[in-house]
């Protein structure tokens, strides 16, 4: 806040300091402080069209199914012809879910996108009940059940195995709204594969220290007070202390574009920033059998998880075609992670798995960037075609 007031009353408010040579560098330095705030403020998707064509579709945010914990959200077009309904799930994981703004709007060219837009924890009235692992299964089968038996469904990293799960769970009650494909993408489905970093700090303490020294209770001032929470700069602490040599290098280009006045560099690094810092709490629940289920005991992959009392058997798949996608940097989920579901579902015949390792692509890439519009995105757009 106070590198903010100082930017905003400079040059004016400090006379002599116009003409100084360092001037700018220390304006730019006090601008990028300013910039790494953090907020717990969802931004908007801010996508007003999309180019289709030879012309701009306007595109519309509806909210078309809303539980305390999600909105199942809509970008409506105005086009004659049908497009593939599409469920994008969005990752729970300390990031709001327009964090896959650019996913959204590469998928909007072909196809009529939804998006799971989790709400922030610390919004949630204590009242609402919890939100655990199973809610998020069941969330995952509602919408899809909303959308009905001709949807497809999308999971970005750490959604991958609740996805799989709801797919599984719906394939065992034979429930109608089973989606035609199923494409995971730098999933954890089996983190015992080339264990990253992530993977690692996730195992070197029992769940009982991650409750005790990582959770708290959302302050009296928010409606969500006294829930029980994994607060989401703790998350935004971790993801940034992993990569920290990246993330220096960034910031410091950041400050020598600012005092050289190149705005279009600039403003690239704030739009990624302002996004990558706006964080949102997660339900304790969720959070702990996330850790303690796919990266502690290994739930899926050892034929162990449940989904209310049930044993989920992805073996059970068979009408819905599946697609794996990974990075070859991957930092976060390592090749073969994601993959393993392509064996777990040993249903699925071969004429209806795909599999594609991106080269020069670490984990955001996968779905997000040059790469992921250009390479990646026509395989899932054809392979949704193919099995529509």
């Amino acid at each position: 806040m106070t590198a903010d007031l100082m930017r905003r009353s400079w040059p004016r408010g400090w006379p002599g300091m116009e003409h100084n040579l360092l001037a700018p560098y220390f304006a730019a330095g006090l601008e990028l402080m300013a910039d790494t705030v953090t907020t717990h403020k969802r931004p908007p998707f801010a996508i007003d069209s999309v180019r289709i064509g030879n012309r701009d579709v306007p595109v519309t945010e509806t909210p078309v199914l809303s539980t305390p914990f999600g909105t199942l959200l809509r970008f409506s077009k105005d086009l004659a012809r049908k497009q593939p309904k599409v469920l994008l799930v969005a990752p729970m994981s300390g990031h709001f879910a327009t964090l896959l703004r650019g996913t959204v709007r590469t998928l909007l060219l072909d196809h009529d996108v939804y998006i799971t837009d989790w709400h922030n924890a610390r919004d949630i009235p204590l009242d609402d009940g919890k939100f655990g692992f199973d809610e998020y299964i069941e969330h995952v089968i509602q919408f899809l059940e909303h959308l009905g038996p001709e949807a497809h469904v999308v999971a970005v990293c750490q959604p991958a195995v609740a996805v799989l799960a709801a797919v599984a769970v719906m394939a065992q009650h034979d429930n109608r709204a089973q989606p035609r494909t199923m494409t995971l993408m730098a999933g954890p489905i089996d983190t015992r594969l080339s264990p990253t970093k992530v993977n690692v700090l996730a195992k070197e303490k029992p769940i009982e220290w991650f409750e005790k020294n990582l959770i708290g209770r959302v302050p009296p001032r928010y409606p969500g007070a006294k829930r029980r929470v994994y607060p989401g700069f703790m998350q935004l602490t971790a993801f940034m202390a992993m990569n920290l040599d990246r993330h220096a290098r960034a910031h410091l280009s950041q400050w020598e574009n600012l005092a050289k006045g190149d705005d279009e560099k600039a403003q690239l690094h704030r739009a990624f920033y302002e996004e990558y810092n706006a964080v949102m709490d997660l339900p304790a629940e969720f959070y702990l059998e996330t850790v303690e289920r796919v990266f502690q005991t290994h739930d899926l992959p050892l034929g162990k998880m449940t989904y209310k009392g049930e044993l989920v058997n992805p073996g059970a798949i068979r009408r819905t075609a599946l697609f794996t996608v990974e990075g070859e940097h991957d930092d976060i989920c390592a090749i073969g992670q994601t993959m393993a579901a392509l064996d777990l579902c040993s249903g699925i015949g071969p004429d209806k798995k795909r599999y594609h390792l991106q080269t020069g692509v670490g984990h955001y890439g996968v779905f997000n960037g040059r790469r992921w519009a250009n390479e990646i995105y026509p395989k899932v757009r054809e392979f949704i075609q193919v099995n529509a």
